[in-house]
């Protein structure tokens, strides 16, 4: 009984501030929040408990427990946090002056309430009418936490709290997969990447889809990896229903996701087949995903007209549309961008937005260019993580090369490829963004964690001057945004610029490839 007093005490005294900061009345404010605040801890406290049971013990030193509270508690902070701060910004915006920092969470969020307060089956967030959620999965869970949960009054930190719980339970089935396949201190170094990666933290703070779309993939790769290793008929059967609740979740809230998580495991099973066998089951369940997702992304995507014949066709011309219209917005919005458009071939435009694009949220810009304090803060906190996170993507493939053989690194290869493929595809659809396309990026934040930790596992001189070429870029940047915003310095022209930064990461990566070569030359 004592253990459960500090959860029970954290939970009331929780409910109670979060109720003193919503509208409506404050007991029942409460005693929703508190329900939920002590069915969280629970929860959390029996995943945590359930996680370790993979192959290998967990290191002494890793708390599967704390990096759970930790994870939920970093994003319900944050979001609370913003909610409070981004009113008292000066000429905010109407989702910063509602607390939201995203323009996509205010409207799903504004139009789930109206909806719980309509009367209408919750059904009828998957219809066409409501713009703000595509394929209405999420929305329908927002709608449906109003009515059931809150439905006296409007409480935006209800989703946040649901969005911060099921962003953390990702975090026991990333632990599962990977300390079975790679053993508990890739595992460990994957989850502390997940639970504190600040994008991650971000949008498991909002009421957006990614952090479901996190757990859920999760869910499905904890299936797939249980499924494939562990040979015991009951094994089989409870790994396919995760398999199988993953997926229908990414279907539920994006099928493009349940489309790119089929991808992941497909290319999966072909680096890893044996003797050229195929499962006839495994190929029928990814035959009716596909389908099942295709279909569902069209029906998202067309909103204009009736449900057209060729879903691929909607598809693609999406795709196409999309990455014009981001590449347009990225180019009216940014004087500069017009110049260097304008200076260079057209052909090399797309390749200019990705190189862009994976640099975004560009660090020195975080810390130069004018803006809120609030924003100023977040954008150096998000920018802090993801260059932190790229050295070791750019350093993996030297780590498997030089590690792996067989199958383990086809494997290790097909994952790193497929990192960087995202990061690209993130890059064009969100047009260079410094919101939308980190915030896709981070979709795929289950692998990229796994790629990066193996990094940091195997690390050698290579992690070093992968560090050296990111700090090059990151010295001639920042004289480049303070000689652009506060005239420090000479500017050095953005081309001749670039063009030094490539060199001087050329003459480090290949000097110290001569070097390597040279030692091994040496009797």
């Amino acid at each position: 009984m004592k253990s459960h007093i500090p959860i029970i005490v954290s939970g009331l005294l929780l409910g109670a501030g979060f109720s003193a900061l919503q509208p409506g009345n404050f007991f029942t404010g409460w005693l929703i929040f508190s329900f939920i605040f002590l069915l969280s801890f629970y929860v959390l406290r029996y995943a945590s408990h359930w996680a370790p049971d993979s192959q290998e013990v967990q290191p002494a030193t890793f708390n599967l427990q704390l990096v759970l509270a930790l994870a939920f508690l970093l994003r319900l902070a944050l979001g609370v946090t913003l909610y409070l701060a981004l009113p008292l910004q000066p000429d905010a915006a109407d989702d910063h002056r509602n607390g939201y920092i995203y323009t996509d969470a205010y409207r799903r969020d504004m139009q789930a309430w109206e909806l719980s307060q309509s009367g209408q089956p919750i059904w009828e967030s998957f219809n066409k009418s409501h713009y703000s959620d595509q394929y209405g999965g999420l929305l329908a869970i927002l709608t449906a936490s109003y009515r059931y949960l809150s439905p006296d009054a409007h409480r935006p930190l209800l989703p946040i709290l649901l969005a911060a719980l099921t962003a953390a339970l990702g975090i026991p089935f990333l632990w599962k997969f990977a300390s079975l396949l790679w053993g508990g201190r890739v595992a460990s170094i994957a989850v502390g990447i997940y639970a504190l990666y600040p994008e991650s933290i971000l949008l498991g703070s909002s009421q957006m889809r990614e952090p479901f779309l996190m757990t859920f993939m999760a869910i499905a790769l904890w299936g797939f990896v249980s499924r494939r290793v562990e040979q015991s008929e009951a094994h089989s059967r409870s790994a396919t229903l995760w398999l199988a609740l993953g997926f229908l979740g990414m279907l539920l809230i994006s099928p493009a996701v349940a489309l790119l998580t089929l991808v992941i495991l497909a290319g999966w099973m072909f680096v890893q087949r044996e003797h050229g066998r195929v499962s006839w089951t495994a190929l029928l369940a990814t035959g009716f995903i596909f389908i099942a997702g295709l279909y569902l992304l069209a029906w998202g995507l067309e909103r204009e007209q009736p449900f057209g014949s060729s879903p691929i066709g909607i598809v693609m011309n999406f795709a196409r549309d999309a990455v014009k219209w981001d590449t347009y917005q990225l180019v009216r919005g940014s004087g500069w961008v017009q110049k260097l458009f304008s200076e260079m071939p057209e052909g090399l435009h797309p390749l200019f937005v990705i190189i862009y694009g994976l640099c975004q949220p560009v660090l020195p810009a975080a810390f130069v260019e004018p803006t809120t304090l609030t924003l100023r803060l977040l954008g150096i906190f998000r920018a802090l993580g993801w260059y932190a996170l790229v050295p070791l993507l750019f350093y993996a493939p030297f780590a498997v090369t030089r590690s792996e053989v067989g199958e383990k690194r086809r494997l290790w290869l097909w994952l790193i490829a497929l990192v960087w493929i995202w990061c690209i595809v993130a890059a064009l659809r969100g047009g260079a963004d410094q919101w939308d396309n980190p915030r896709y990026r981070a979709i795929l934040i289950v692998i990229e964690a796994c790629v990066a930790a193996y990094a940091w596992v195997n690390r050698d001189r290579w992690l070093t001057r992968w560090i050296l070429v990111e700090i090059i870029f990151l010295v001639f940047f920042t004289q480049w945004y303070a000689s652009r915003y506060y005239h420090l310095g000479g500017q050095i022209p953005f081309g001749i610029m670039v063009a030094v930064i490539v060199a001087l990461a050329a003459l480090i990566l290949g000097g110290g490839w001569w070097r390597d070569r040279r030692r091994k030359l040496l009797p």
